[in-house]
């Protein structure tokens, strides 16, 4: 049965954000909220629960869960080959709207999809993903919708569409708008932008004047 805490709320927050933490040890979902809109999670380096966390939404391997983290320190063990312009991006737009595609530590025992030695990692500017992803650390963070609907921007859309294949609702009130962050590739020499979201092209040269837009 799932449970479902009012994150408006002191007492319900500190009670729910103890209880996703538990969920996700457990590798259980939970959905939480973000700046752009509800988000469906679990722990990143369980295997099982991202699966879980695929088949919950009804998605396949081919469309790779990306990463929430909860501090910019969380990239140094996470990826490699992470350039300057990518930091410059970090330093710029995060915590907030822009997902950073880079090259992850081969090392990593995760399995988030077909991602090719890729990982597409946020930190997002919402208090309650922060404090629970610095108590749980990485997340696998999709957006909390089956596939083909469309992404919740409050709590009872997410538990209308996923029930009880999720463990804890964190509801935290309307998100801010349901446009989703924009996507950087910076596996390359030259940062290129995958897809517009929150963030303009126009916006981003301001701090990587070479950016590309992808065709």
């Amino acid at each position: 049965m799932a449970r479902r805490y009012d994150c408006n709320e002191a007492t319900d927050r500190a009670t729910g954000l103890r209880e996703a933490a538990s969920a996700v040890r457990r590798g259980e979902l939970v959905v939480l909220p973000t700046d752009t809109v509800y988000g469906l999670g679990a722990d990143a380096f369980g295997s099982e629960a991202v699966a879980e966390l695929l088949a919950a939404k009804g998605r396949g391997r081919g469309m790779p869960t990306p990463v929430l983290i909860g501090s910019p320190n969380t990239l140094h063990g996470l990826v490699t080959d992470f350039s300057e312009h990518a930091w410059e991006l970090v330093d710029a737009f995060w915590p907030g709207p822009l997902t950073l595609v880079a090259r992850h530590q081969p090392s990593l025992q995760w399995d988030l999809g077909d991602t090719r030695g890729t990982v597409a990692i946020r930190m997002p500017l919402h208090p309650v993903a922060i404090e629970l992803l610095t108590e749980v650390g990485p997340m696998a963070v999709s957006s909390a919708n089956l596939s083909g609907h469309p992404a919740p921007e409050d709590c009872d859309a997410a538990q209308q569409m996923l029930g009880d294949s999720v463990s804890v609702y964190l509801d935290g009130g309307p998100t801010p708008g349901n446009v989703p962050s924009s996507i950087v590739d910076v596996t390359g020499r030259i940062p290129v932008l995958l897809r517009e979201g929150a963030l303009s092209p126009e916006e981003l040269r301001k701090v990587v004047p070479d950016l590309e837009v992808a065709s």
